[in-house]
């Protein structure tokens, strides 16, 4: 199964100005290099925090991307959290301690925030969104308390959009062709999760070279709740989401690898295959119709299936369809009738910046954003 088919509008006509929050941070950077050169958006609006306003960017931030700093955004002035914004579509990668009620005030005002942030992943009126997964979810919208109106009209616009979390985009992928085919009956996963995912500065030298670290605060309690909403059902009225009835156990690590989160997986389905061929097969035959939607940043190949026995890894396949892919590999039946797997994704790519575009682009064809203001 798939979900139902996203109405489509047309692609603009010219690029539409984003506003990004957050800028100067690793997921703020990470957007930036990816809409620099995007078709339908452009980085207009830079938002950071108060000791950058009025800075140019390329002074109020430490670049850490391998691609050099970006010509197109170098000189923009960087804006303070209070100062106005005039782009209709924000991506927003604050940190939660300042997200929730900025992120509220902009779609109060109309905008439409696609957020990084947990603050309002587990709002009911809030799609935690995987634009492969469950595009129907965008329907919570229209029903959400702090929608606005956007100039020039009196209908309602605006809203917010939440990105899950790094480690449960990369699992939701893997587990909905599995949910599709089988029922999903227990869920039990311990993440090896890199370093670029506690943000800048991070994890010191110090705690993690030679080192792993078995504790990141939040992660688990994200695992465990985040795929039940994803992979759950719209109720009739589509006001809120019926979660899916299975149970999610997790263990989360800090490893020493700069980009790239695996999670060691283990399954118990309702209807188990005779052997694991049919599991590979269902993610081999995985189309969402997302695809023909002609999303810039969706992957060719949502999901990879790496038949290597010492595969994936986070070096050799994080990039895969430019970061935007979620490998599977290591697959095999267990002793306890459970089905173990890996599952790879490149978590500031897909599991951040690449995502949360992802996220907007549907939003666009969805008409939930404005694809002819005025340049």
């Amino acid at each position: 199964m798939t979900p139902n088919a996203p109405h489509a509008h047309p692609a603009p006509t010219h690029r539409i100005p984003v506003a990004i929050l957050g800028a100067t941070g690793s997921v703020g950077q990470r957007f930036i290099e990816r809409l620099v050169h995007h078709p339908w958006f452009r980085p207009a609006e830079l938002v950071a925090s108060e000791r950058s306003r009025g800075k140019p960017y390329e002074e109020a931030v430490r670049w850490l991307q391998t691609t050099p700093l970006p010509n197109e955004v170098a000189a923009l002035p960087v804006l303070g959290p209070d100062d106005p914004i005039t782009a209709r579509l924000i991506f927003s990668a604050l940190d939660a301690e300042v997200a929730g009620e900025i992120e509220a005030r902009h779609a109060t005002e109309g905008r439409l925030v696609i957020s990084n942030a947990r603050n309002h992943r587990t709002h009911p009126q809030v799609p935690l969104l995987i634009p492969e997964v469950n595009p129907d979810h965008l329907a919570l919208i229209a029903h959400q308390p702090w929608r606005g109106t956007g100039p020039g009209t009196a209908l309602p616009t605006g809203g917010i959009i939440t990105n899950p979390n790094c480690s449960t985009i990369g699992l939701a992928l893997a587990l909905k062709p599995l949910h599709d085919a089988f029922g999903l009956k227990e869920v039990r996963v311990a993440t090896l999760q890199a370093v670029s995912g506690a943000g800048i500065p991070g994890v010191s030298s110090m705690e993690i070279l030679d080192n792993v670290i078995p504790y990141i605060s939040g992660e688990e309690a994200k695992l465990e709740s985040e795929p039940l909403k994803i992979l759950g059902t719209l109720t009739p009225n589509a006001h809120t989401i019926t979660p899916a009835q299975f149970t999610v156990s997790a263990q989360c690590n800090r490893v020493p690898v700069v980009d790239g989160h695996m999670a060691n997986v283990w399954v118990t389905l309702e209807r188990p295959p005779a052997s694991p061929e049919a599991l590979r097969e269902a993610w081999a035959n995985f189309r969402p119709l997302t695809l023909a939607l002609g999303l810039p940043t969706a992957p060719a190949r949502p999901l990879i299936v790496h038949e290597g026995e010492a595969h994936p890894q986070p070096r050799l396949h994080r990039d895969l369809e430019d970061g935007m892919a979620v490998s599977t590999g290591r697959l095999r039946a267990t002793a306890t009738g459970a089905f173990a797997f890996v599952v790879l994704s490149h978590n500031t790519v897909r599991g951040a910046a690449g995502g949360a575009i992802l996220c907007g682009e549907l939003a666009l064809k969805q008409g939930l954003v404005d694809a002819h203001p005025s340049p």
